[in-house]
């Protein structure tokens, strides 16, 4: 249903000259990004590589958008996925010198409300052409925050009768409508009802205010036969839920999570039941309540933490999936080790960093259930995928050493990367293209006699190898020794692929041979991959070589 815009928006720059703009703007709505065209030298929050693209990304996340170049490309960009008008973010293009600001889309979720936020903080006047804006002075059928619109397509009619003069009169609390310059009459048959009852009347703009909290005390089969049951006997309009309310202990509760699903309401915990407002009806297991004022959620109980792992990809920002990208952007606090920390900025104003040494990984997993077991989204940091050789496999041994039921109520999910085997297997071309294993030389959490029993199986097996950890201050001769080991199996002639820093500015690939390699030519940021006996090279047109494994083997 439409309704105010409550994501921050993106503030989206081309080049330099907006970006005095774009922070002035910032300031206004402190959760905001400025996101820069990369290569323009935009000193942007997120940097994007096709605006158009972005944009649309954007659009479809309903993220409100704040564009600081021409309307034409802000138009051209965006039409390929204007559909529903009724559920469309707000989208504003503002001049690069801020000498103009232009409402394009959302007006039903805001659009120029933001329209004059922006403009007062750029002290010049917003290009607002909405008619029953410019009639009345704000758009009715946008309610504040905690009230709703219940019927958009009868509000349209309604506002359309009032356009061609129809008088209207207020019944209900509705302070924000007593600035504007209705046509009031108390003797109207048109009416704005702000009430938390039902309504079916055609000359009614019926606003509901979210008063009523469905106190869930137990769960079990049918729960939400029984929580509709409760809603419909009721004489409430469904559009005046504000939440679910819980016990603590229901927090990992699937039929809690799919009862708030079906009615598209937040679920808050809480076992403390002195502060909730008061009872209207009871159930066997819930029961609705009544509040005097809208409902603010945030001072009821805490929501369900969530823990997300995740990979930022060999370091290249277009090489981290989306669903990363949109963890990192959602997050409260971001753990990790202070490199990866640092790669995955920059932070928007509120979020919280906790940068650790690279070996405290089950400390920094304790440290993410806490924070999340209070309530917060948090994100913890890995380089390539968190699964390989990374976080995802230290959050999960804590979570299997605790038995604290904080910690598995909490909400965790783990996000896939382009790990750096793979990430340097794409640069080379296809060295991972038949069977291949993966394997780390640090031999701090097992013993180097099962490194090198692993080595000599996957060498016997003529298996492609991926050499994570190859070699440190602290271990200068395990490379070596490996080396040895493989040159029984391998010949001389054997390709090797060097990874170092791939994707990443200072990233370089070298294509080798077993009997040229060398540990010098390694360091603790190289992926090492040794082919098997079948894996090929041959000559690029602009120079150097694909290098890549057939996927059929020989019969013996």
């Amino acid at each position: 249903m439409p309704g105010l815009a409550t994501t921050a928006p993106a503030i989206v720059v081309l080049g330099a000259s907006a970006l005095d703009t774009a922070r002035r703007i910032q300031r206004v709505y402190p959760g905001a990004q400025v996101h820069g065209l990369s290569g323009r030298a935009v000193e942007a929050d997120r940097p994007y590589d096709n605006f158009g693209e972005h944009l649309r990304d954007l659009y479809r996340a309903n993220t409100p958008i704040i564009a600081l170049c021409a309307t034409g490309i802000v138009i051209r960009s965006l039409a390929p996925v204007l559909g529903d008008k009724d559920n469309e973010p707000p989208v504003l293009v503002v001049g690069e010198d801020g000498s103009a600001v232009v409402p394009l889309l959302g007006g039903l979720a805001g659009v120029n409300r933001m329209a004059r936020e922006i403009a007062a903080a750029l002290e010049v006047s917003p290009a607002i052409t909405t008619s029953g804006e410019l009639r009345f002075g704000a758009c009715l059928l946008s309610p504040p925050p905690g009230y709703v619109l219940a019927d958009l397509e009868q509000g349209k009619r309604f506002v359309s009768d009032l356009l061609a003069g129809a008088p209207v009169r207020v019944e209900g609390p509705a302070p924000w409508l007593d600035e504007l310059s209705l046509p009031l009459d108390p003797q109207a048959q048109h009416r704005v009802s702000v009430s938390p009852l039902r309504q079916d009347d055609a000359c009614t703009l019926s606003i509901h205010p979210r008063l009523i909290a469905i106190h869930v005390e137990r769960v079990g089969p049918e729960l939400d036969t029984e929580v509709q049951q409760l809603i419909d006997e009721s004489s409430f309009s469904p559009h005046s839920l504000a939440c679910l309310i819980a016990p603590l202990h229901l927090m990992s509760s699937t039929e809690l999570q799919h009862v708030a699903s079906q009615l598209g309401l937040p679920i808050r915990y809480s076992d403390d039941t002195t502060q909730l407002p008061a009872q209207h009806s009871r159930s066997q297991r819930a029961r609705l309540l009544l509040a005097d004022e809208p409902i603010d959620i945030k001072q009821i109980g805490q929501p369900r933490g969530s823990l997300t792992v995740i990979g930022l990809g060999p370091g290249a920002p277009e090489f981290m999936v989306p669903a990363a990208r949109q963890a990192l952007d959602e997050a409260q606090d971001l753990l990790g080790y202070e490199t990866y920390i640092k790669m995955a900025g920059p932070l928007r104003p509120g979020q919280v960093s906790h940068s650790s040494d690279n070996r405290e990984e089950l400390q920094r997993a304790a440290h993410a259930f806490e924070l999340a077991a209070s309530g917060r989204r948090v994100v913890v940091i890995s380089s390539g995928d968190p699964g390989v050789f990374a976080m995802a496999a230290a959050v999960l041994e804590a979570l299997h050493a605790s038995s604290d039921p904080r910690w598995h109520a909490v909400d965790l999910q783990v996000l896939p990367g382009v790990s750096a085997a793979l990430a340097t297997a794409a640069k080379a071309g296809a060295p991972l293209g038949h069977d291949f294993c993966m394997l780390s030389l640090s031999d701090n959490l097992k013993p180097w006699t099962l490194i090198e029993k692993r080595l000599e199986h996957a060498a016997a097996a003529d298996l492609v190898m991926a050499f994570y950890n190859p070699i440190s201050k602290a271990r200068p001769w395990q490379l070596g020794r490996a080396l040895e080991l493989l040159r029984h199996y391998r010949t001389p002639e054997t390709l090797v692929v060097l990874g170092r820093d791939i994707g990443r500015p200072s990233e370089a690939l070298t294509v080798t041979t077993l009997g040229d390699l060398t540990p010098e030519q390694v360091d603790m940021r190289t992926l090492v991959i040794i082919g098997s006996s079948q894996t090929c090279r041959f000559a690029k047109q602009d120079g150097g070589d694909w290098v890549y494994t057939p996927r059929s083997y020989p019969a013996d």
